[in-house]
């Protein structure tokens, strides 16, 4: 759909839970020298001001990032990074977070349909070693799979404004997952009343896919809004990196719990 725009959600409790979990994947996957390939499917613009008039409208950072304390996991030296380059209130996508922590050896590709969000893409992220695609996420991450390098993590972030994503999602990281078997699948789903996500997590644990794991956060705070927590799902998760998760989470406390 290209009527979401991610601005008058940054730095919520959703983006909380996932950009810890990022970090941490991904601080993990440059722990070694070997060079690794990052893929996302919906990219967004890639770096937000929670001052400007979206973010301030809908005031949700101020249930996620506003209500955590800095820990000690790569997530915080990224916003640090970010804050020190673009200002106090400037907050990171998860485009701009990858971009932080990889090296120049590393690669990005990136989807992002909406043509907008496209071009601030662009202008925030486009250089060396960095392609984006203003082409439909799910389409484009599968067909530009496998990349090069082989060894790396994709992540499938869709806005799910439409209830048949949640099962066109759980086909495309099985679909991206048989075109490259190495990679590391991170999906990110929202928890409504309507416990929609069960069309996205059942066909995949009813694969049972090899390091497969699920963590679900409620929000300790909601303002009344619809989504009343957050979901990730991980396929092909290498050794050590739950343990590393959990701990992550951990410094997000006081704005969502298990």
């Amino acid at each position: 759909m290209l009527s979401y725009q991610h601005a008058y959600h940054a730095g919520n409790a959703a983006d909380l839970h996932k950009h810890l979990a990022l970090a941490t994947l991904l601080s993990l996957l440059t722990a070694k020298p070997r060079a690794i390939s990052y893929m996302e499917s919906h990219a967004g613009r890639g770096l937000y001001d929670l001052a400007g008039p979206e973010a301030s409208k809908t005031a949700e950072a101020e249930d996620g990032i506003g209500r955590a304390a800095p820990g000690s996991s790569a997530y915080w030296s990224v916003l640090a990074q970010v804050r020190e380059r673009f200002g106090a209130s400037a907050y990171p996508g998860s485009p701009l977070i990858a971009r932080t922590l990889l090296r120049p050896q590393d690669r990005l590709t990136l989807c992002e349909l909406h043509p907008a969000e496209h071009a601030a893409l662009i202008r925030s992220l486009g250089g060396a070693g960095v392609g984006i695609h203003r082409r439909d996420g799910h389409e484009g991450l599968v067909a530009l799979a496998p990349p090069t390098p082989r060894r790396g993590l994709a992540l499938l972030d869709p806005s799910y404004e439409v209830k048949d994503e949640y099962a066109q999602t759980a086909q495309t990281a099985l679909g991206l997952l048989r075109r490259w078997p190495e990679g590391v699948v991170m999906i990110w789903y929202p928890i409504l009343p309507a416990g929609r996500h069960a069309a996205l997590i059942d066909p995949m644990e009813a694969m049972r896919v090899q390091g497969a794991f699920r963590d679900e956060v409620a929000f300790t705070s909601t303002r009344g809004r619809g989504m009343t927590g957050s979901g990730l799902m991980f396929l092909n998760l290498p050794f050590g990196a739950e343990a590393a998760l959990k701990a992550a989470w951990a410094e997000a406390a006081p704005v969502f719990h298990a």
